[in-house]
This record gives structure tokens, sequence and C-alpha cells, in this order.
């Protein structure tokens, strides 16, 4: 790693390294490929993607939401990743030890910065993992529909090599009926024109 000694003020210097360290984002490649199809996505890409949909599809939200908090719970809601690796969401044995992998890496990643920060930004990956207040339903919405779309474009390429039936893509989608209901329709489309394709176990 490289070395900041060089940087005199402490917090800076922590919030530097912090930055440096979740570049490493950039490395962890999700289950699923990128609309084209030509590679698989990261996690960077992924964050990104989804804040800008948040924005996009904010009057969606069944609830009235403060859409910059939803941005900012977006684009750190899958930094733990860093340490704890992606989880296909649809494995249910990866499941099985994730909360505890995340929760760790949450310590020591967000434990890089100022206690302060630290806190700070710990509390928006706590609020999406809860999944309680208005901000982390949009969100947690959002995060469920953006591979929705991208698996379809791909021809059902993770639903493939997962083995994905429809029945756990509707309950993995069931966020997006309650907290942005006028999207629903999207996944009924997506799965039903997907299982008429043979691209989605029905």
């Amino acid at each position: 790693m490289v070395n900041f000694d060089f940087i005199e003020n402490k917090r800076l210097k922590k919030q530097i390294e912090f930055t440096v360290e979740i570049d490493k984002m950039k490395q962890i490649l999700r289950r699923n490929l990128i609309a084209d199809g030509s590679k698989r996505e990261d996690d960077a890409a992924h964050s990104w993607h989804l804040a800008v949909m948040a924005m996009i599809l904010e009057e969606y939200s069944a609830e009235k939401i403060d859409v910059g908090r939803v941005i900012k719970i977006a684009l750190v809601h899958d930094l733990v990743e860093v340490y704890a690796g992606d989880t296909f969401a649809y494995d249910s044995k990866g499941y099985e030890d994730k909360e505890q992998r995340e929760r760790d890496a949450a310590a020591k990643l967000f434990g890089m910065l100022e206690p302060e920060q630290g806190a700070q930004i710990r509390s928006l990956w706590d609020e999406f993992e809860a999944g309680e207040t208005a901000e982390a339903k949009y969100a947690n919405a959002i995060d469920r529909i953006q591979p929705l779309l991208l698996n379809y474009l791909t021809n059902g390429h993770t639903w493939k090599t997962g083995g994905v039936t429809s029945a756990q893509v509707y309950k993995r989608m069931d966020i997006i009926r309650t907290a942005t209901p006028e999207l629903w329709s999207i996944v009924e489309g997506v799965i039903s024109d997907s299982i008429k394709k043979g691209i989605l176990k029905p």
C-alpha cells in the first residue's frame, strides 16, 4: 500500500487512505453482465448505476423520500464487499454467513475513518441493510430492478448459470411491489417474457 505519511493532517490522511481502499470496488465482480453482454459488472459500476437510477425514478417511490440521502445510500451500500466479496443473490449457502462477513467488513472498512465520519458512513450502510426507512426501501427496490433489467437484456445470463426459477425472482423482487408499486408491471413483464423466451425457468 502507498504510504501517505507525508500528509500531516491526520483526518485527511485517513480520508485519502479510505478513498484509495475503496478503489478495490472496481475489482469486485458481480455475477451479472453489463447490458451489452461484453463483460461482468463490477461493484463500483453497479453502485454508480444504482445512484443514477434512484435519481431518475424518484417519482415512483410509494413514500416521500430524500433522494439525496438515497443516492448516498446507493453509493455506500456495497462498499463492504471490498472485504466481504459479492454474494450471489440466489446463493442460499453464501447467505448463511453473509451478514457476519459484511458486519466484520463494515467494522474494518468504516473504522479506517475518524470515528464520527466512520459512524456517519456506517449509518447509511446500516440503514440500507435494515430496510426500514422510506429511503432504504426505495434504494432496495432500485437495487433489485437494476440486475433484473441486466439479466433480461443479457438473455438470462445469471439466471441460467444459477438455475434460477421465476418463483425465486418474484420473491427477490417483492420489495419493488411495495416500495415502488408502479414499477411492478416491469417485473411482471420481464419475468413473463423471460419464461416465454426460455431464459428463465417457470
